[in-house]
């Protein structure tokens, strides 16, 4: 009897792919099936670098025993000294020294929402100039603080207690008239004396009033010079350019633009030349703005964040607490987000090196301020320092507590070069540098556009490895800084494509994940 042979049964061969750490940041604009893979669909505390993604740093109390919530927080700068101020209660207070805060410097003030300049007059005597539409003008002069009106400092022509904005530009301190499209100059190197109307009534073509002043740095191809930049609450740019408002010989107007409307008084900020405006477009450079359309949405950093943005400035755009904050030291720019007042707000965080983006949660900030080259915010009865420490400080009552960091990072999704081919995942070995041996991270593969959390919690099957040149070389522990964790762990799922998601809820830890390994088995085309 013949016998037909048997076919030898054909294992399912497994594969190994990698996704190196998603660097590209938060995509809020792309449809979860077009996104790049080196994007995310969550990146919420964690913060994209250059070559990895890391759990953002936390916050440390700096200042205590304010009465009420910060509002603003002013930076005072001279050659000689530098000095940090608080506005709450209607006070402003010293908190230039890490402690408890003493007696109020100033008081007595309608509200707490400052904004202001540092100004060198030209008696070379460096002082803050500050205004909030409701008290008059208050300045610091690296010894006392003054109020316009006082028999020394006295500015006439208009009342600065209608003053909502100011803006230091060729050595001239220039005022924004609450409600109006006026806008008042000082004479050069001035701080007090006769003040001088500049409307821009029969320029604003669309009216409202005027939201800011800012200077922008451009090169015209006649050399580099400082542009005066007026912005009003229907998104009309006008800019100038010359020394003396007074003189038509040597001021002109360049142009006038249309931008979104602005969100919030602080909705200008200085970066590098540039000035970076947060408006209904999103985090708009000017110098990319001015010179394209309004029907190109790329000119926007916030571009790849802008269905966020906009969500965000539809809900909230009433509440306090909208600025742009650049913080060079790490390279990133801050967008202060107030879901509510004073409770609840987050940040979105642009990477400038990058362009990437994150979502920060957790820092409860209603206004933030750079000194000493370091980030601080203003919270509810305190100053923190920002981006130190592996936690975030709180207070409660009068101790100090530290909050854990909660991160939620989930890369996008990839077919792994197979769209059409069903796959078996069977492990998957993210690789992370970290300070521990066994980071408390939750780690799954997600399927088919599932955004479901994590419930698997990592563990380390091969001892740390320390990361060349991190550690200083015979002064500290060799294993003592971040160290690699690359342990193998099971991964189940069923679909055509996934993503790699983590989730971590700790302190005194620091993350950082570089890339990540996947095995699967590749099925039949359905």
């Amino acid at each position: 009897m013949a016998y037909l042979a048997r076919k030898p049964i054909k294992r399912a061969v497994s594969r190994t792919t990698t996704m190196p750490a998603p660097v590209g940041g938060w995509n809020a604009r792309d449809a979860l099936s077009a996104m790049a893979p080196e994007d995310a669909v969550q990146m919420v505390n964690w913060f994209p670098g250059t070559s990895d993604v890391y759990l953002r740093p936390g916050r440390e109390v700096w200042a205590t025993g304010l009465p009420d919530q910060v509002e603003t927080l002013m930076d005072y700068t001279s050659p000689t000294a530098e000095k940090l101020f608080a506005a709450t209660n209607g006070e402003i207070y010293d908190v230039t020294t890490s402690g408890a805060v003493g007696a109020a410097a100033l008081s007595g003030k309608t509200n707490n929402r400052w904004q202001y300049a540092n100004m060198q007059s030209s008696g070379g005597i460096y002082t803050i100039m500050a205004v909030n539409g409701a008290d008059k003008l208050i300045g610091y002069d690296g010894a006392a603080w003054w109020v316009d009106g006082d028999g020394t400092h006295d500015i006439t022509g208009v009342n600065t207690n209608t003053i909502i904005h100011c803006n230091v530009h060729k050595f001239r301190y220039w005022m924004v008239q609450s409600g109006t499209l006026d806008a008042w100059y000082l004479p050069t190197g001035a701080i007090s004396g006769a003040a001088t109307k500049f409307s821009l009534a029969g320029t604003a073509r669309a009216g409202g009033y005027l939201m800011a002043m800012g200077t922008w740095t451009v090169d015209a191809g006649y050399g580099v010079d400082d542009n005066a930049v007026f912005l009003t609450s229907k998104g009309e740019v006008i800019v100038y350019s010359g020394t003396d408002p007074a003189a038509a010989s040597t001021w002109q107007l360049i142009g006038v633009w249309q931008l979104g409307s602005p969100v919030a008084r602080r909705c200008f900020v200085k970066w590098a030349g540039d000035l970076l405006v947060v408006c209904h477009d999103g985090l708009v450079p000017l110098s990319g703005a001015l010179q394209s359309s309004r029907t190109n949405p790329r000119v926007a950093l916030s571009d790849k964040i802008q269905a966020a943005m906009s969500s965000a400035i539809s809900l909230y755009e009433d509440n306090f607490g909208w600025e742009v904050q650049p913080y060079p030291r790490e390279n990133a720019v801050l967008i202060n987000v107030p879901v509510s007042e004073g409770l609840n707000q987050e940040q979105y965080v642009m990477n400038t090196i990058t362009k990437s983006w994150a979502r920060f949660t957790g820092w409860d900030a209603n206004c933030f301020e750079m000194f000493n080259d370091y980030l601080y915010q203003g919270g509810d009865g305190v100053v923190y320092q920002s981006w130190v420490g592996l936690g975030d400080q709180y207070i409660s009552g009068s101790t100090t507590l530290t909050a854990n960091i909660q991160g939620n990072l989930q890369q996008a999704f990839s077919y792994l070069k197979g769209p059409t081919q069903i796959k078996r995942f069977t492990m998957m070995r993210p690789i992370f540098s970290s300070t521990t041996s066994n980071p408390p991270v939750l780690a799954a593969l997600n399927v088919d556009y599932s955004t479901s959390t994590p419930t698997s919690t990592l563990v380390s099957t091969v001892p740390m490895s320390s990361l060349w040149n991190v550690s200083a070389w015979d002064t500290t522990p060799w294993a003592g800084s971040f160290n690699i964790v690359n342990g193998w762990q099971g991964a189940t799922g069923l679909g055509y494509c996934c993503s790699p998601h983590y989730v971590v809820n700790t302190q005194g830890i620091g993350i950082r994940l570089m890339s990540t390994d996947i095995v699967y088995e590749i099925g039949g085309t359905l």
